[in-house]
């Protein structure tokens, strides 16, 4: 079974940085997408930046291209996204997931198998 464990969230001033890590557990194929997603109150799920877990295929979404960084660390089987020079529309809960699907529009949150439980990241003007 599959568990994905978000940590690093918290609350920050416009123009700070966080650190988001996914911890995964039971990940047995070599090559899966993982991907950071958000949702904010009232708004639909979005992706955020995602990447396979040999290391191809980054992509961002459009409002995060520049400031956030995803990365993974293969050997602690862990996802990391790095926030920088945050804004308070990126105020949301965080939420990292993968899929054994490929080929798919990776920012669609319907064709992930397995979620972690999210970590909220709150950005103050």
């Amino acid at each position: 079974q599959v568990q994905l464990v978000e940590s690093g969230g918290g609350s920050v001033q416009a123009g700070g940085s966080l650190r988001l890590s996914c911890a995964a557990f039971g990940l047995t194929y070599s090559r899966v997408r993982m991907t950071w997603f958000r949702q904010a109150p009232g708004k639909e799920r979005e992706g955020v930046a995602s990447i396979y877990t040999d290391g191809g295929n980054t992509v961002y979404a459009d409002s995060v291209k520049g400031r956030f960084t995803i990365s993974q660390d293969s050997a602690k089987n862990t996802l990391h996204l790095q926030m920088n020079s945050l804004k308070p529309e990126d105020t949301a809960m965080y939420y990292c997931a993968t899929t054994f699907l490929l080929g798919i529009r990776w920012y669609d949150p319907s064709k992930y198998n397995y979620w972690g439980q999210g970590t909220q990241v709150t950005v103050s003007s």
